[in-house]
């Protein structure tokens, strides 16, 4: 069975030494729902990386925010699908958003981003971002 192939993008939103961090609610996987992830999501046809991220922000959480340097990508293979996602560092003007499709969100330092239950294809993010804010 060939697996279902997505191209995502994923926002590292840092303000004040933190990083915006949001919990996905109930997903048709198990080992994706009430995860942590960082927020984003597809790209659609004609958009380039950037585009879709300043999208979805807006429709995910009315959230403008400015992308930044990519940080890295990640391919990972899960049972069902597969996905390919590149995560940016990002900026906002200020923190005011409203979450639509999460169940909630925390403003994390390194040592916390650790200790948070992650999908697995946004651990290699969430270790990129304590090494880079802790080198």
């Amino acid at each position: 069975m060939n697996k279902k192939q997505y191209t995502v993008v994923a926002a590292v939103v840092v303000a004040g030494g933190k990083v915006l961090c949001v919990r996905k609610g109930e997903t048709k996987y198990p080992y994706t729902s009430h995860r942590w992830e960082f927020p984003g999501g597809k790209i659609e046809a004609g958009e380039t990386p950037q585009q879709a991220l300043s999208r979805e922000m807006k429709e995910e959480m009315d959230y403008d925010i400015s992308v930044g340097e990519e940080l890295i990508t990640v391919n990972h293979e899960y049972p069902d699908f597969c996905i390919t996602m590149t995560a940016y560092v990002c900026t906002a003007a200020d923190n005011a958003f409203s979450l639509k499709e999460h169940e909630a969100f925390v403003w994390a330092s390194p040592a916390q981003l650790e200790a948070l239950e992650w999908c697995e294809a946004d651990k290699p993010i969430a270790r990129s971002i304590i090494n880079r804010m802790l080198a």
